[in-house]
């Protein structure tokens, strides 16, 4: 292909996204539905390569969540136009973003590989219409203090079997939270939390559960007795998808050292 770039010796490749979840089924490909951002990625680099390749992602997430980074990977043996990324952005939904492309070592693994993940949840509590798909409206008054001494209680290495899903199957519920804290920005009540890793529908769990607290409908000693349970139905999954953002992948300082030249 004239004016493209040489495929390297290692065909394995990181493609970093960013995405509204607004109006998509999810992040991870399903049966029967078409519109989740995984297949909307293959779709595009398909109809621009004549290849198909099953991208695999990094951090599943639900329908409507956001992202403002997300990672999949794959494997290609051809070369890249010099202006994929352009071409790519330009045919794929609006809600969809690819930032960068790297070429990553063969056996490197987006989902894997990843050493920490960081997420936010964003809180509205005076109506506007320009947060309704991507923070959760939530008008009711909540004691800051009470938030951020049950977000303290999160930090560390628990057992989250409480604040996972039904049917999550994974081999251990154990994760290590490094950060976890609420903060007040910009008319938004926000959560953030990074961990090793995260069960799915934790997040939430977490913030909705908090929130109670918050409230004064659930005390401290409540909340760290559902902490320290295995049973989900103590903890509250009512916040929606939409006010869901994952932040940030991150891994290992050597392995995205430098993005493809491709714009």
């Amino acid at each position: 292909m004239s004016g493209s770039i040489p495929a390297m010796a290692i065909n394995r490749y990181f493609l970093e996204v960013m995405y509204k979840g607004t109006g998509f089924s999810g992040f991870q490909e399903q049966k029967n539905t078409p519109d989740t951002i995984q297949e909307a990625l293959q779709s595009a680099f398909a109809t621009l390569t004549r290849q198909v390749v099953a991208l695999t992602g990094s951090s599943r997430t639900d329908a409507g969540v956001h992202a403002l980074q997300n990672f999949f990977h794959f494997d290609y043996d051809g070369s890249f136009h010099p202006h994929l990324r352009y071409k790519m952005n330009a045919i794929l939904p609006d809600g969809i973003t690819v930032t960068n492309i790297f070429a990553v070592p063969a056996d490197a693994h987006c989902r894997f590989n990843a050493i920490a993940r960081r997420y936010s949840y964003h809180i509205y509590r005076d109506k506007n219409p320009f947060l309704r798909d991507r923070a959760h409206y939530f008008p009711y008054p909540t004691n800051m203090a009470l938030l951020q001494a049950a977000a303290n209680h999160i930090s560390g290495t628990h057992d989250f079997t409480a604040f996972s899903k039904r049917n999550t199957q994974v081999k251990t519920f154990t994760c290590t939270v490094t950060a976890s804290q609420w903060m007040r920005l910009d008319g938004e009540l926000i959560y953030r939390v990074e961990a090793n890793r995260f069960l799915r529908g934790m997040v939430r769990g977490l913030t909705g559960t908090m929130l109670q607290a918050g409230r004064g409908k659930m005390s401290l000693d409540e909340f760290k007795a559902v902490l320290a349970g295995q049973d989900c139905r103590q903890a509250d999954f009512s916040v929606p998808g939409h006010g869901l953002f994952l932040e940030a992948v991150v891994y290992p300082p050597d392995l995205l050292l430098t993005p493809l030249d491709i714009r």
